[in-house]
């Protein structure tokens, strides 16, 4: 496990990490900075929705937006956040690299996802027992329990069973164990977790009225290689403005002009859609 010599809290986050595949920093930003977070969300989500390939499904009346970050106004603060460098460092190393910016939204009447990992286990992780990616959630709402939370089940991001579909689902006859496992958790804005994505998750069933937005933050160890799966790109005048330790973490196409980005998590929408 790295970081054996780290302080608190980074070495908490750490251990969370390598053993619950989970961890958390409440009230890292203000419920103000999150509302600005989630205008930014819902304009980008209509853009994203009146184009072809703008919004991928991933269940009914569920979708993920990938965006660029001069799409979200706090994104500099967000990934220069010391809670967010401290746990990339002391997980993924000092050469980490952000490589993806995106948002979720189970609206009304998003039904229970499928148990899943967002992508397959990596040799590292399989054979050395390393984590290489971490996944930043932030809420766009105060999550109540009728709004479908994010359920997890603890300790899953070491699970290596040849039966899962695409390398990510587990096969129907082990959701007993996830069910045990399940934590659902209930974030407010300005609160940030961090995850593993090989954990096994699932969205729940939205039964209120209130669409319930997340936005995600990618980031992945030097190698990692999901940053193939991704488009992002900033313009040259965003990038002379971003902080030197900013551009250091982005290793993406710097553009005269930002193009829309088509959605490429077509596996995910096509088993996701059959939940």
């Amino acid at each position: 496990m790295p970081g054996a010599a780290l302080a608190p809290p980074f070495q908490e986050a750490v251990n969370d990490l390598y053993t619950a595949g989970i961890t958390a920093h409440r009230g890292a930003f203000t419920p103000q900075w999150a509302d600005v977070m989630r205008e930014d969300i819902e304009t980008a989500f209509a853009e994203a929705r009146g184009r072809e390939g703008g919004a991928v499904g991933r269940g009914p009346h569920r979708y993920y937006v990938e965006i660029h970050p001069e799409q979200l106004r706090g994104f500099v603060e967000l990934v220069d956040h010391p809670w967010v460098r401290g746990v990339c460092e002391a997980v993924l190393g000092p050469d980490y690299r952000v490589v993806e910016l995106g948002f979720d939204v189970p609206l009304a009447g998003a039904v229970n996802q499928p148990w899943h990992r967002d992508f397959p286990m990596p040799d590292e992780t399989r054979n050395g027992r390393r984590l290489t990616s971490l996944a930043f959630n932030l809420t766009a709402v105060d999550t109540r329990e009728d709004m479908g939370p994010f359920e997890i089940a603890p300790g899953t991001q070491w699970d290596d069973d040849a039966r899962f579909g695409h390398a990510m689902f587990p096969p129907r006859d082990t959701y007993g164990r996830y069910e045990e496992l399940a934590e659902r958790k209930y974030p407010r804005r300005g609160d940030i977790s961090a995850r593993s994505a090989l954990t096994v998750h699932r969205g729940t069933a939205n039964h209120s009225a209130d669409s319930r937005p997340v936005l995600v933050l990618g980031v992945d160890a030097p190698g990692a290689g999901n940053d193939a799966q991704h488009d992002m790109a900033v313009t040259q005048g965003y990038w002379a403005a971003l902080p030197g330790r900013v551009r250091a973490r982005l290793h993406c196409p710097v553009v005269e002009e930002l193009t829309p980005i088509v959605q490429k998590h077509t596996i995910e929408g096509l088993v996701m859609g059959d939940a």
